[in-house]
């Protein structure tokens, strides 16, 4: 590990303290898990901070760990994955907060701490399902509006539960059940006589 990176992970272990659950470095960044209830304040400190000064969050997005290493990971099952930029210090931070609730995964918002975060948060919530409490307008960005479920959970089916397609004799979109007709898909196989002669 260079000196910058353990240089950081002890400004974070200084500043974050019980905060922290998990930190580590991996690939040339820091990886940081926080607690759901520390969160926000975690994240005011990672801002703030003149030792830390993570000015930018470049990204935020959502995780769902129902399906990971093979079924095998027995944690909490929806994350929501931070990533935060210094630009005076020059240097990134991965910030990791679980939901304590699988049923309905809520982390708290940071668009008080970075307003750049309210379209990534909303994405979260509209794939994901994970709320965010404090956001000023939680709503979906991706799909419709009469969309049902949230398409990036790892137990939302491939083909969704509802398909929509325009009625010319209702003159609008119509939502419907999804129908798959099975066909049976037999390769043609075409060759010249004289396929492989010199």
């Amino acid at each position: 590990m260079s000196s910058k990176l353990e240089s950081l992970c002890q400004a974070l272990r200084k500043h974050l303290g019980e905060r922290v659950e998990s930190l580590q470095v991996a690939f040339g960044e820091v990886n940081l898990d926080v607690k759901v209830d520390t969160y926000l304040e975690s994240m005011f400190i990672l801002r703030d901070n003149p030792e830390l000064r993570c000015e930018e969050l470049i990204d935020l997005c959502g995780v769902d760990y129902s399906a990971y290493g093979n079924g095998t990971w027995t944690g909490k099952r929806f994350a929501v994955v931070s990533q935060l930029l210094s630009i005076s210090n020059n240097w990134r931070v991965r910030v990791r907060c679980f939901a304590e609730n699988d049923d309905f995964p809520s982390v708290p918002s940071v668009v008080e701490v970075w307003n750049s975060v309210n379209w990534f948060e909303r994405e979260a919530f509209d794939l994901y399902g994970i709320v965010f409490p404090g956001h000023p307008d939680l709503r979906r960005i991706l799909t419709d509006y009469g969309f049902v479920g949230h398409p990036f959970r790892k137990d939302f089916p491939v083909c969704g539960y509802v398909e929509m397609r325009y009625d010319s004799e209702q003159r609008r979109v119509v939502y419907q059940p999804v129908t798959i007709e099975e066909r049976e898909i037999t390769p043609r196989v075409v060759r010249e006589n004289t396929y492989g002669d010199v």
